[in-house]
Parts: C-alpha cells; structure tokens; sequence
C-alpha cells in the first residue's frame, strides 16, 4: 500500500513520522515501500486550531490530499495531532480514506491496562481530552496552565528545537500529572520527542506517534487497491 503524510506540521514531527516508519517497515520486511510527504503551512494550521476554523483548515488540506492521491497513494494521515482538531471536516472531503492518530490510541491504552493518562499536547487537544474520543480511558491535564503549556509547545513546534528549559518544563508537567492520578503521560503532540527523547523523567511516557507508526507500519503491507 502506498501511504501518503501530510506533513510540514511540523518539520521535525514530519521527519520523526519519516524515520520510525522506516524502522517499522524495516522491521516488516517492507524496505523499499511506498511513500509520498506532501508540506502543509504550520502557521495557518495555528490560525485556524485557535480559531476552531474546523472547516476552513480542512479546505487548507484538499489540496494536498489531492497532490498525494494524483502521487498514487491508497490512504493518508496527518503528522499532527493538533491538525486532528478538524478530522471529520476533512474526512467528509477528502479524495482518500485518511488514517487517524486519534482513535487507535483508546484501545492502545486499554489494552495496556491504563486507566487515566495525563495529556501533553496542544491547547486544544489538552482541552478537549483528545477530542472527547477517549472512552476507555480517562485523561486529565493541568488545565491552569494549558495556555502557557500549549505556547510553549507551539513554539518547539514552529522552532523544531527543544531547549533545556523548555524541556525542563514539559517533564516536570508530566511529573505533576502522575502526582495528580495518571498512570503514564502521553505525548499528543507529535513534535514532543524533541523534549522526551532520550531524557530520563521517573515515570512511563507513551508517544501517540508510535502508536500511529504501527498502525501505519501495518497497513504498508497491505495491497494497494486499483487506481481510479
């Protein structure tokens, strides 16, 4: 199957998407596969997810979603959980069947036993406890400093840098978050690896991009269906 990413969005999430699919594929026994990155606009992406310009966002992405279709692509995904704040808009128009990183994540956590997750992410996405679409679980947030949270992540993600303040802040929000009664912090902003990977924080984190890649990774090697 020939995925398509709607990426840009931004840059270092994109390239993350990149690289641990690859590895997934590789994994698979899928290397060479077939994939196409098309690069959206991060700051009309923020323009619109802070006005709730759900529909208008989804516009933003019809014409990249017909760039990769026109590329030959099967299916397509966003690499940006906040972009998710306008899936169904852009799923009802969409020339191909997108693929969330949304809704794979409430069985993922079911499945692993967990009960209450504590959410880094965008304001949105902290706001809406993933959209509302969790329903096996539950999710909290520091809803006192979702906007100072929120900013800063904005920031790493327009910047595609982490500084150690930065990261500093992000993990001792986490910390906070297990204090508060979640069993793992999840990372539902897919430019946040640029603060966890690799640092030691003394509580489980789980990357919703990972979750994301797998179901990605799996459909790679399923058939492409006919061209029309």
């Amino acid at each position: 199957m020939h995925i398509g990413l709607i990426g840009g969005i931004g840059v270092a999430a994109t390239v993350v998407y990149y690289q641990r699919l690859a590895k997934a594929a590789a994994l698979r026994g899928l290397s060479p596969f077939d994939l196409t990155i098309v690069h959206g606009d991060i700051q009309e992406l923020i323009r619109n997810n802070l006005a709730d310009r759900r529909a208008e966002q989804a516009q933003a992405f019809l014409p990249l979603l017909q760039r990769l279709k026109q590329a030959g692509c099967d299916r397509a995904a966003l690499t940006s959980l906040g972009a998710h704040f306008c899936f169904s808009e852009l799923e009802a128009v969409s020339p191909l069947p997108l693929v969330s990183a949304v809704a794979p994540l409430d069985t993922f956590f079911a499945a692993k036993g967990i009960r209450c997750i504590g959410l880094l992410g965008t304001r949105v996405v902290m706001r809406t406890r993933l959209f509302g679409q969790l329903e096996a679980t539950r999710a909290i947030a520091l809803d006192d400093e979702i906007e100072m949270l929120g900013q800063t992540y904005q920031d790493v993600a327009v910047s595609g840098v982490c500084t150690p303040e930065q990261r500093r802040l992000f993990i001792d929000a986490g910390r906070r978050m297990m204090k508060a009664g979640a069993e793992a912090i999840v990372l539902a902003g897919t430019d946040l690896n640029l603060a966890f990977d690799g640092a030691e924080t003394g509580y489980p984190v789980i990357d919703a991009l990972d979750v994301h890649v797998d179901v990605l990774a799996e459909l790679l090697a399923a058939p492409s269906g006919p061209r029309t």
